[in-house]
This record gives structure tokens, sequence and C-alpha cells, in this order.
């Protein structure tokens, strides 16, 4: 239950937050201050510093208080326990700071264009956040204040998706295009080098004694041993032996390429070459023995067999940037004052005030 009421407040807070944006009518952030909250990290300065507003939007104020509350669920979910790399929490605050500047300019741009949301799949929408928490006193207690601003948020989002699709949607590319983006992006359409490894694991826990690891890693010696001395079968004794499951496989992987080796054993590979095996090699699960079956080099497709996949590729590089210029062009037109003197690493948003 209060793993359930923890979610929920999350919910409820976050639709608030989305659906209180103020007027400037309202609010006159440039005549005085007033305490907001402060986002992780302390990046942002001394909330008594200077008005409690992130931005001004064609007129449209976004408060210190959602901005900050919003920059602390993001670093909350972003940066969970961890310590967040250097520059890492100023980027963060660019971040949210663009997506809540840009959702005011898409609402906007949304009533200049007439979209409608679909009635039914907002109810839809409801029904299941009804459904969901039902049994929630908090819902219960909630439920009547929270309704119209959750509908707000949810009719909203599915007029912003209508018109995301609608400026994605650009024409399907020419056929020289298409060439010219494969001619452009060879490494897009290239098969990379390949390796065939057979494995043998012998299993210990992670929690054994020294005692446990180093029996593993001599019954993983006495193996080898029986397979360059005694020319014993590597698939026999892997279906005997190996506690992974390519066992059943004779302990084939098939091919595979960089990156889904486990860190560590990648390099131990490079060093190989086909017919190579391995002396035994501690990971995480134990000790295993691999030996380099084949090598598959690199392919580069032609044309016809990627044009397809070519297609695909550049019809979502123009539509991202169909979307991407739209966006930009919405900022470009906008009076946006940025209190850069409250939250000094917005400073590097390109906002053209007027």
């Amino acid at each position: 239950m209060k793993i359930l009421a923890s979610r929920l407040s999350s919910i409820l807070a976050a639709v608030l937050l989305a659906c209180t944006v103020h007027a400037a009518d309202d609010a006159k952030p440039a005549a005085k201050t007033a305490p907001g909250g402060a986002a992780q990290g302390g990046a942002v300065a001394d909330q008594h510093s200077s008005p409690p507003f992130l931005a001004v939007v064609n007129g449209t104020v976004i408060s210190a208080g959602e901005f900050d509350t919003a920059a602390n669920e993001a670093a909350r979910q972003k940066f969970y326990h961890g310590t967040p790399p250097e520059g890492a929490v100023e980027e963060l605050l660019r971040e949210v700071a663009t997506r809540m500047i840009e959702r005011i300019l898409l609402l906007e741009e949304i009533g200049r264009q007439g979209l409608k949301p679909d009635a039914r799949a907002v109810e839809e929408k409801l029904s299941r956040y009804e459904q969901r928490y039902a049994s929630s006193p908090r819902w219960q207690q909630e439920r009547e204040r929270i309704l119209p601003s959750l509908r707000q948020r949810l009719e909203q989002d599915d007029m912003l998706a209508a018109l995301e699709a609608k400026v994605r949607n650009v024409p399907p590319p020419a056929e020289d295009r298409v060439r010219a983006y494969y001619k452009a992006n060879p490494d897009k359409f290239t098969e990379p080098e390949k390796m065939r490894l057979s494995l043998i694991v012998l299993k210990v826990d992670p929690s054994s004694p020294t005692s446990a690891w180093e029996a593993a890693e001599a019954e993983a010696g006495a193996l080898r041993m029986r397979l360059t001395d005694g020319g014993a079968d590597f698939a026999e004794l892997a279906r005997k032996h190996s506690a992974d499951d390519s066992a059943q496989n004779g302990g084939d992987l098939g091919y595979l390429h960089r990156g889904m080796l486990p860190e560590g054993i990648q390099e131990k590979i490079d060093d190989m070459k086909p017919g190579d095996l391995s002396p035994p090699t501690r990971i995480l699960q134990g000790y295993a023995l691999f030996r380099y079956e084949a090598k598959q080099a690199a392919k580069h497709h032609d044309f016809a067999t990627v044009r397809p996949r070519a297609t695909d590729l550049l019809a979502r590089d123009l539509a991202d940037k169909a979307w991407t210029d739209f966006r930009a062009q919405l900022r470009k037109k906008a009076r946006i004052e940025l209190n850069t003197q409250r939250y000094p690493a917005i400073g590097a948003l390109t906002a053209k005030s007027k």
C-alpha cells in the first residue's frame, strides 16, 4: 500500500505540475522575489536572489516552483542514488527547461491550428487510471480535485502527439537521396566482423571461498589438457561439464560481434585466432574455456540489398529533422525571457528574446 501511495503521489504531483502554468497577467516576476525550491546538486542559485520564475514564454510564466519540482523529479529518475558526472546536473536543468518552454509553444501552436483531442482515447486513459487506483484511499480522497487537471493533461498530451505526428509526416525520400545517404553512411550498411566461439563454464558461486575458485580453475586446466593433449571432443566436454545454457549445443555460442561479450572477455578473445583455445579464464559465473572456432569478415552490403533499410533510416532522419526544425522555429519566433540570474545553467539555451 505504501508503494502504491508513493506512485500515486508522484503521478498526482506530475499532473498538477504540468497543468499549472500561470499567465503573466496574474504574476509579475520582475516586480518581487519569493522563495522557490532548489534543484538537486545545488545547481540552483540562492532562492531569494532573484524573482521566482524560470522563464516567461510569450507572456506565460513558468514559475520557479514548477521548474524546481520538475528538475528534482528528473534528477531522481536519471541519477537515482548515484553521483552525477561533472556537468550532468547543469545539462539536465537545460533539458528540463527546454521541454517546459517548448510545451508552452507547442500548445500555442495547437491552438493556432485548431487541433482537438481524441475524446475516446482520453476517456479510455482516464478509465485506466480509475481502475488502477480504485482501491487507493488517497485516490478516492484526491479524485475530484485531480480529475480536471488530469483530463486537461491527457487532452494536451493527445494533441501534442497528433501535432508531432503531423509534422513528422514528411514525403518519402527520392531515389537519388536514398543513394546519397547510402554512400555517405557506409557504417550503417556494413555487417561487422563476427567470431564464432564455443564455451565451457565451470560454475562457482560469487560468494564461494577462495578454495572453490581454485578448484574450478584446476578443473578447467584439466579439461584444457584433455582437449590439447588427449584429443577430447570440445562439444562432448561442454555437454558433460558446462553450466552455461550453450551446453546443450556442445558449447556453441554461434557468431558474435564486438560488444556482445562481457567486459574483460573481449580483450582476451582479441588475442586469439581461429582454432585457438583459451587458458582457464575467470568470469563472473566461474571459470571458462573459450575456443575460437571461426571468423567472419566485415561485409559491406550493396545498395540493392539494403535499399529498404536505407530508405527507412533516411525517412526517420528526415522526420526527426522536420520535428527539430519545427520546434526551433517556434522558439525563434517566441518572446522568451530566461531567468539566468536564478538559474545560471540555462544561460546556454539559445532563446531569442523580443
